[in-house]
């Protein structure tokens, strides 16, 4: 492999392909009444869970099919927007309201979110790096750190 290839970002799909392919899964989940859009994770593939969050400015609830591994009791995801510059609204919103509600294929779980502190962040980082061999590159896309969520369960 040359440094040229070694050094080259990983290939992304244009930002309307991924936001059509992100409104067309939520729309799967929700006509499927949960039964597609969602899967466990595995010691070789990230699961897929769908975060209920509540709007910091409309208060409504808000839907979002996110990758996720599991950390003991705890569930992390990272705030990648599908690598664009900006923030995902789905962290924004549970910045202002951490208490959500995410659903897995066993059923529904009340959690709280927050960022990984920096002794956290280095070691959940390499574990999501295991399953996105392209993590890095991804991530240097961005101008800023891309932060890594951690939803403990909460009491309902």
């Amino acid at each position: 492999m040359s440094s040229e290839e070694s050094t080259k970002s990983p290939f992304l799909p244009p930002r309307w392909f991924v936001r059509t392919f992100w409104t067309l899964q939520r729309a799967a989940y929700s006509a499927t009444g949960g039964r597609f859009g969602i899967r466990p994770a595995t010691a070789d593939v990230w699961g897929m869970m769908c975060l209920r969050t509540v709007g910091r400015r409309t208060g409504e609830e808000r839907k979002a099919i996110l990758g996720y591994f599991e950390d003991g009791p705890d569930l992390v995801t990272m705030a990648m927007n599908g690598w664009a510059d900006a923030e995902p609204a789905w962290w924004l919103n549970l910045q202002a309201h951490p208490d959500v509600t995410v659903d897995l294929p066993g059923g529904s779980r009340a959690v709280h979110g927050r960022a990984a502190d920096k002794d956290e962040r280095p070691r959940l980082w390499a574990r999501w790096a295991a399953y996105d061999k392209g993590l890095d590159a991804h991530a240097a896309r961005r101008s800023r750190e891309t932060a890594v969520v951690i939803l403990s369960p909460r009491p309902e």
